[in-house]
């Protein structure tokens, strides 16, 4: 998990721990209380889009097949349409994310695709006809050094945290690592491979890994210095390169970017590299953190304080890349809101829906900030959450088994907004309110985010033209609905985003 550099806000680091939600009651104020004028000059371009809205799923039990959640979690996946959609098995679940889970000896392997093919081939029938992003995060405990054996549950749905231990390879050359991944990606990609007893293991399957991106970086999963993992990229991508040609690579997945910004700094000078290893992406997350004791009413200014922190950061790394590596693209790929941690009982009362209009919103505000900055993917984070697993960051009502109005934002975005658009000059005095004007393919666009706990109106150019499509707390879960301007405005709920069409 991440926070931003050059922020305003002091934030403290975020350690998977069981998350609760705090309670809170919004308050609307007097619909039409503050009225704001947008202008759009729509013949002056200021930057083509290369920008792409997407997410990231993250493997847990819900996801498993058969289960309700997970069985409409792909459902909401397969209608986004989503492209580079990132697929991530990790460590609080061993059985469901490592495919080697004991060290090999002479006499046999522990290689067991039985429990995670089935996840894998579910979300891979949702993104058809899409590329993804495919990140195996975790490796096997045995690779590293331990003063004792790793242990891990016997239940593949028991939570556990403490799998990843220990920073020192077994092998220094990395090679062994290699090697895991390499015959994990032949799995999928060449309908099978040789272990390392000489046995040969059949899958049948053929897919496409459009783009491997290399380990995550958070804290605990054996964080590496920059050329630490510098090497362990150049060896990862050199062992799947030879099993999956086509295959381009994404590096970093930094979740403390703002901390050690030396990490672009090595990791995207060529000279640090081993002679021909592509360096197609970098990746990187932010997550507003609130304070504790902050109320609801703050969260609508600190949501959006942080984003402006990580933004700073995100063109403070922009600046190294167009420096060191200007072909690289950049994948934003956990983008979202991490509540204050709590033991409570409350860890299971979901928030009320107010909050997941708020964290929309500020996913817009971020897309259009972003999509200004050419940034080329934008990940919001993530699919599913629930009590113990991120529960406020989730795009899933896991109660109700049905998307929430950030899935909604999103699908709203994605249907909109694409790479090609190009942003045109716009302009709204206030700091209440987002704005960003766009000539698509279908004609003219006009993004706008509330972010404020009140209702605002906004008064549009041509007004008695356009129609908008907009998600709220009237849509609650539900998908966009239709808004028409009326007396030259569109009245925008509290947090509402709308996309506005002429």
């Amino acid at each position: 998990m991440s926070t931003s550099i050059l922020t305003p806000v002091v934030l403290r680091r975020v350690r998977p721990l069981i998350l609760g939600f705090v309670c809170i009651a919004y308050q609307s104020a007097a619909p039409g209380q503050e009225t704001v004028k947008v202008a759009v000059d729509w013949g002056k371009t200021t930057v083509v889009s290369k920008s792409s809205p997407t997410l990231q799923v993250v493997v847990n039990p819900p996801l498993r097949p058969g289960e309700p959640l997970g069985i409409a979690a792909y459902k909401a996946v397969k209608e986004l349409g989503a492209d580079y959609v990132r697929y991530v098995p990790w460590l609080p679940y061993p059985r469901l994310a490592v495919a080697e889970l004991e060290p090999p000896t002479l006499q046999k392997t522990s290689w067991d695709f039985s429990l995670i093919d089935p996840m894998t081939k579910d979300f891979l029938a949702a993104t058809d006809g899409h590329p993804t992003v495919m990140n195996f995060s975790t490796m096997p405990a045995w690779l590293f050094k331990s003063d004792k054996p790793v242990t891990y549950p016997d239940d593949p749905n028991k939570l556990v945290w403490n799998y990843t231990q220990g920073t020192e390879e077994r092998d220094p050359t990395d090679k062994q690592i290699g090697d895991y991944y390499a015959r994990l990606v032949s799995w999928y990609v060449n309908g099978g491979f040789t272990d390392e007893n000489g046995a040969r293991h059949e899958s049948g399957y053929h897919y496409k890994f459009p783009v491997w991106e290399v380990l995550n970086e958070p804290e605990g999963e054996h964080r590496t210095t920059p050329e630490q993992y510098t090497r362990r990229y150049d060896t990862i991508v050199s062992a799947i390169h030879k099993v999956s040609p086509d295959t381009k690579f994404m590096g970093l997945a930094l979740g403390w970017a703002n901390q050690e910004p030396g990490y672009f700094e090595y990791f995207l000078d060529a000279k640090n590299h081993k002679p021909g290893i592509p360096l197609d992406y970098i990746s990187y997350h932010f997550y507003v953190v609130p304070e504790p004791t902050e109320s609801a009413n703050e969260w609508q200014y600190t949501f959006f304080d942080q984003a402006n922190g990580f933004l700073n950061t995100v063109r403070y790394v922009e600046e190294i890349r167009k420096r060191l590596s200007p072909a690289t693209k950049t994948d934003l790929d956990e983008l979202g809101v991490i509540l204050p941690t709590s033991k409570k009982a409350g860890d299971n009362v979901p928030p009320p829906a107010a909050y997941w209009n708020l964290c929309g919103s500020l996913y817009a505000y971020l897309y259009i900030e972003l999509s200004r900055l050419q940034i080329d993917l934008i990940g919001m984070s993530q699919l599913v959450g629930y009590p113990t697993q991120y529960p406020s960051v989730s795009m899933m009502d896991w109660t109700k088994n049905q998307p929430n109005a950030r899935y909604w934002t999103l699908k709203l975005i994605r249907d909109s907004f694409h790479a090609g658009d190009k942003l045109v000059e716009t302009s709204i005095r206030s700091r209440d309110v987002a704005a960003q004007g766009f000539v698509t393919g279908g004609g003219r666009k006009l993004l706008l985010a509330n972010k404020r706990n009140h209702a605002i109106d906004v008064e549009l150019p041509e007004a008695e033209k356009a129609s908008a499509l907009a998600v709220d707390a009237v849509t609650g879960d539900g998908p966009a609905r239709s808004v028409k301007p009326t007396d030259g405005k569109i009245h925008m709920e509290p947090f509402a985003v709308a996309a506005v069409s002429w």
